[in-house]
């Protein structure tokens, strides 16, 4: 109890101290703009950014480091075209200027640029022949099937229904690559599931693993592992994992 009043007031510092900071900074700037000239610059204008004064650049390790990864692995291959189930858009978007795209979720996205076209795909059932597809991406989206988060039915096998799908589409010699949280198993309710590396592999059965890389929970572990150790999942609370499945 003690210590949870300590850290609560010791945040109450910190935000009013951010707040001196920043009234002091903008009667600083307002006194230097007025050479300036070309702004009008007014106190009922502000928009305060109180955190952003780091030493380094802060990112999201999951997010940034896997679709650089898999834009990586889309530049050695060089498909003629890719098909994408519900990524991040920022992939997509980005990717899309190396490699054709044609990008499907259960909740479609518009997205304006050329080398992509988007559309509807429910993952338990895709709208796609069997052993269709050359290219595949599927990244932080299986954890989520059936949980509900988006609008999707409830199901707890849906994620084991969207696994047997993309297995499914791959053509023969195609390539999925595929992420989702590792460590030790677990839901957490409605936002995602997290896997062992025994239990990915269980779900893909019928592809044959290339690659797997991690992006582990301990930020003094380099960023991202090309080719971890499978052992090193169970040392995870919430890493990330980067499977380079092949049908054979």
């Amino acid at each position: 109890m003690l210590r949870t009043t300590l850290r609560k007031l010791r945040q109450q510092y910190y935000s009013l101290q951010l707040q001196k900071n920043f009234r002091s900074d903008f009667q600083q700037f307002a006194g230097l703009a007025k050479d300036d000239g070309r702004f009008d610059i007014s106190w009922s204008d502000r928009r305060p950014c109180l955190n952003d004064a780091t030493s380094t650049t802060g990112y999201d390790r999951h997010y940034v480091l896997h679709t650089g990864w898999a834009a990586r692995v889309l530049a050695q291959t060089k498909p003629a075209t890719h098909i994408d189930i519900g990524s991040s858009l920022y992939f997509v978007a980005i990717a899309s200027a190396i490699v054709p795209f044609r990008f499907y979720d259960f909740r479609p996205a518009r997205l304006p640029l050329s080398g992509v076209s988007t559309g509807k795909a429910d993952l338990t059932s895709l709208p796609f022949e069997d052993a269709e597809v050359i290219s595949l991406s599927c990244m932080h989206v299986i954890e989520h099937i059936g949980l509900g988060r988006y609008g999707d039915p409830m199901d707890p096998t849906g994620d084991l229904k969207a696994a047997r799908e993309l297995q499914r589409v791959v053509a023969r010699g195609g390539q999925l690559l595929l992420v989702a949280p590792v460590g030790p198993p677990r839901i957490m309710f409605n936002a995602h599931r997290i896997y062992s590396y025994k239990q990915v592999l269980e779900m893909f059965c019928k592809l044959h693993l290339c690659e797997f890389s991690l992006i582990p929970d301990n930020t003094a572990e380099p960023e991202l592992i090309i080719n971890a150790p499978p052992e090193m999942v169970a040392l995870q609370s919430y890493a990330c994992g980067c499977f380079l499945f092949k049908k054979k």
